[in-house]
């Protein structure tokens, strides 16, 4: 009965190590698009920062040519300042090249406005440079990670399964019955309790002192008073193997 035991044991190992494989790996999708999203939320900061420099180059160019415009409207105005037949002529002319030149006088504030933003974000971006450069390399090498991770765990994965099949091959009918039934009920897939400081490790109930007993003896398969697992203690040996 002693060895029974140590196979459901080391079969309920087996099963929680695949449940928490079979868990990484139908996550696996959305945790690599939480990978993506977090270099793409990084990308996209850094392009609102380059969209803002452009834009800011394009007003700029914008409102030179407004000035050139307006430079060239101003010249005209003063031709017909100088030029002027008669006192409704003069004022026109007049109020034409004041209005001229505070446009040009706006403009101009606005392009030196425009380059001190401009400078401002070339700095921002510069600051960021390295992280810029190295944004696609460190995306592929932590995409690399994950994956090469996955195909470890998915290798595992059909390791375990198959360790599993024949590990449960060679459980008496019985208890391969019991073993299936105990797993199949419970939300954890826990069959299989440890006995942890005199309590069931999958329910906390406390265990009756002789029931303690006849659990380290491991002469015969109990179950939990409480939940109905089947019971064991690790023995010293066991308690080692998993440590290391």
């Amino acid at each position: 009965m002693k060895a029974d035991l140590d196979k459901l044991v080391e079969l309920q190992k087996t099963d929680t190590n695949l449940r928490r494989l079979k868990q990484i790996i139908e996550t696996a999708v959305a945790k690599r698009a939480e990978i993506e999203q977090e270099f793409e939320q990084h990308a996209f900061s850094i392009r609102e920062i380059q969209a803002k420099r452009d834009k800011l180059h394009a007003d700029r160019a914008g409102l030179e040519k407004q000035i050139a415009e307006n430079k060239t409207y101003l010249e005209r105005a003063d031709r017909n300042l100088k030029h002027a037949q008669n006192q409704k002529e003069y004022e026109t002319a007049m109020r034409e090249t004041d209005a001229l030149q505070k446009q040009i006088a706006a403009f101009e504030t606005q392009v030196v406005e425009a380059v001190e933003a401009v400078e401002e974000v070339e700095k921002e971006l510069a600051e960021r440079a390295e992280e810029i450069d190295s944004l696609d390399a460190k995306r592929n090498e932590a995409l690399a990670a994950f994956d090469a991770q996955l195909a470890k765990d998915q290798a595992e994965f059909d390791t375990e399964t198959k360790h599993r099949q024949q590990a449960f091959s060679t459980l008496p009918a019985r208890l391969a019955s019991v073993y299936d039934r105990l797993a199949q009920r419970s939300r954890d897939g826990i069959a299989v309790a440890e006995v942890v400081n005199g309590s069931c490790s999958a329910c906390f109930m406390s265990l009756r002192p002789q029931m303690l007993l006849n659990v380290k003896k491991g002469d015969e398969i109990i179950t939990c008073e409480s939940c109905t697992r089947i019971l064991y203690v690790s023995s010293p040996n066991q308690n080692e193997a998993s440590a290391s």
